[in-house]
């Protein structure tokens, strides 16, 4: 399976000599890979007709594409697709009643579209990205007999009511004005405010201005908002981002103890805290901005205690695949099967190696080295 992006962000055709089309081999020899789609007006290209030759990535004078080649078998496990040449999602984490379950990955692979569809807000196209409405019939018949089945369903049916505690709260002044308190009260659902006040201590900036707070004080309103809601499902976007490891603690207690009867989702990337809080982790990995894989959930300590979990690198999860080389073509990937967590051995290996290298340069007698004489003696004297 052979997935190409093109970040349209990046992707300029009115800045450059259009070298992907200019370069590319089939297109040359007259098949049609790569062309500017005029809706865009950025670069398209066919994933059939693409040979993976991958000029195309290194001609590019914005870096606006990737060619990646991934298992035949993940072509049956596409979720969500934003658009042509765009990020896709495969597979999904499952929430389950009287349990936290955490989503742990890097940047740009998915976790907050993982959180958009399980709540409802982005209903799941299963790669067919052209629908401009939700099919929920074909989304129940893909996940018939799983164990998101039963749970999509009742989104579907709006059966479940959701509360999502967004990623970015610097974002929240610019959203709501007026004292925290009064926030608060007007959406507190549970008549819990005072029970939150105290274990999220807001008790020291409850009477000021929401656009007066620090990044901290942001995140625990955002947190303690979330929590006051009364719904069926809390999803809980970095919420430890911002405070100090005193703060991450107060919140991952108040959140543990909304799993009694209801269903949360935490995704995060402290460790620390994702070990206290959450009862099974879903690894997530891929590469920014171009796909994301959500892998088989494990025991918390079973996934933070991996090889190479803190990196969470794509190269130290993913199956075999292939992937670009240096000399424009492709090459097998890391290796077979998830639990393979080769990253973090590569990692340290190369930072023992820069560790050398520096030790080298600060020797005063480097020089005598290179030149291949031995350095001075040193003096000797009695004592």
């Amino acid at each position: 399976m052979r997935i190409a992006v093109v970040f349209k962000d990046r992707c300029q055709p009115k800045r450059c000599n259009l070298e992907c089309i200019a370069f590319c081999p089939p297109q040359r020899t007259g098949t049609e890979v790569i062309w500017i789609d005029p809706e865009t007006t950025k670069a398209a290209i066919s994933e059939e007709t693409c040979i993976a030759c991958g000029i195309c990535v290194k001609k590019c004078p914005f870096d606006a594409i990737r060619i990646i080649g991934l298992p035949e078998e993940l072509k049956e496990d596409l979720v969500h697709q934003y658009g042509k040449n765009a990020f896709r999602l495969f597979r999904l984490p499952v929430p389950k009643k009287g349990e936290v379950i955490g989503l742990l990955g890097p940047n740009g692979i998915g976790k907050t579209t993982a959180i958009s569809l399980l709540s409802g807000e982005l209903p799941p196209n299963l790669g067919h990205y052209r629908r401009k409405k939700a099919y929920w019939d074909d989304v129940l018949e893909y996940f018939a007999g799983t164990e998101l089945h039963d749970y999509l369903e009742k989104i579907a049916g709006k059966e479940l009511k959701t509360a999502i505690k967004p990623q970015y709260v610097d974002k929240l002044n610019k959203v709501y004005s007026g004292r925290v308190r009064d926030l608060l009260t007007r959406i507190d659902e549970r008549g819990r405010l005072d029970e939150l006040t105290s274990s999220l201590s807001l008790e020291s900036f409850l009477d000021r201005d929401i656009a007066q707070l620090s990044g901290g004080e942001l995140q625990r309103v955002a947190v303690a908002a979330t929590m006051l809601k009364d719904v069926d499902i809390y999803f809980f976007d970095e919420p430890s981002s911002y405070l100090d490891i005193y703060q991450r603690l107060q919140v991952a207690k108040v959140i543990q103890s909304l799993s009694k009867d209801k269903y949360v989702v935490v995704v995060e990337h402290d460790l620390a805290v994702l070990d206290f809080l959450a009862d099974h982790v879903f690894l997530m990995y891929g590469e920014e901005g171009a796909y994301g894989i959500i892998a088989q959930p494990r025991a918390v300590r079973t996934a933070i205690t991996l090889p190479g979990s803190s990196r969470v690198s794509v190269a130290a999860l993913r199956p075999t695949c292939m992937t670009s080389t240096s000399g424009g073509g492709m090459a097998p990937g890391p290796g077979p099967a998830e639990p393979l967590l080769s990253f973090g051995l590569q990692a340290a290996s190369r930072d023992r190696n820069k560790n050398r290298a520096r030790r080298f340069m600060a020797c005063p007698f480097r020089e005598q080295r290179r030149a291949g004489s031995n350095p001075p003696p040193a003096p000797f004297s009695r004592a």
